[in-house]
């Protein structure tokens, strides 16, 4: 997910491999289903909760023989054009593209499932699995890199940091992949309910006492600047990890004592290691 990592020159043997993928995108968008019910009742049979739900695993198998039912939900999505697209509102753009990553990702993983035990095994010292052009999307065809940069992080249009725990990267070191579909709705409850999951994962983001530091995930490294667009009045990393103080202190007693320590400037940030192994089902649960 690094930028030096998904930045890489695209190899042809990568893209040759995905180009059988692309769906077609004549189809009229008229009637799309903005519940996305589809996708929500593939979620709950394929996507287990895991240490008190703040992460999950995915049954890629389960995803793997129901291909059928995924492939006609990722259909749906490649129907919608972009003039359709435009005239949404823009919960419903930002919901619908963010179960288009989630989505075309576990299909990106099922095209070689299960001889592989990472996403990047997809790519290669001179490839990415997240440049190709496969997937088919407004129109046109675009990368799992275009969905997440050039528009869910576009500037100006959502400026919303939350996408990072809300897109799934198919890997343990990622936020969970959430068990539903995010529907415009509820789109907020949604993000702000991943975004406490992820703050509240001690194996991700934590505070260490016994050397004095914040230790978050790789994310907020790759992504700091994504923390310092005023998104909710917050413009920093540091203001960030301080609303969060009390899923990172060592104790619920210290809570207090470690916000006002985060928003001094008074706690070191250092980034923990990111574990690309495929978030594949596991025991124990």
């Amino acid at each position: 997910m690094t930028t030096v990592t998904r930045r890489q020159l695209l190899g042809g043997a990568l893209a040759l491999s995905l180009s059988g993928l692309a769906v077609p995108t004549h189809a009229q968008s008229a009637g799309f289903d903005h519940q996305h019910a589809a996708w929500t009742a593939l979620l709950r049979k394929h996507v287990r909760l895991v240490r008190g739900g703040q992460t999950t695993q995915v049954a890629y198998a389960g995803f793997k023989a129901d291909r059928a039912a995924l492939k006609a939900y990722l259909d749906s999505l490649s129907a919608v054009s972009a003039a359709a697209f435009a005239g949404w509102t823009k919960a419903e753009r930002q919901a619908f593209l963010t179960n288009a990553y989630n989505g075309f990702t576990v299909e990106l993983i099922l095209t070689r499932y299960p001889d592989l035990k990472s996403i990047k095994d997809l790519g290669s010292l001179l490839s990415s699995p997240w440049k190709p052009k496969w997937i088919a999307l407004l129109g046109g065809k675009v990368s799992l890199d275009d969905i997440e940069h050039a528009m869910l992080r576009k500037r100006g249009d959502y400026d919303d940091p939350r996408v990072h725990f809300a897109v799934n990267c198919a890997s343990i070191g990622c936020p969970a992949l959430r068990e539903e579909a995010f529907v415009a709705a509820r789109l907020d409850a949604q993000m702000d309910e991943q975004t406490l999951r992820f703050m509240s994962d001690r194996t991700r983001n934590r505070y260490n006492a016994s050397r004095g530091r914040l230790e978050l995930s790789k994310i907020f490294d790759w992504y700091g600047e994504d923390f310092r667009l005023g998104h909710r009045g917050i413009g920093s990393l540091q203001a960030f990890a301080a609303r969060y103080a009390g899923q990172l202190a060592d104790a619920p007693a210290h809570a207090a004592e470690l916000r006002e320590r985060i928003r001094a400037g008074g706690v070191d940030i250092a980034f923990t290691d990111y574990d690309w192994a495929l978030n594949d089902v596991r025991d124990p649960r």
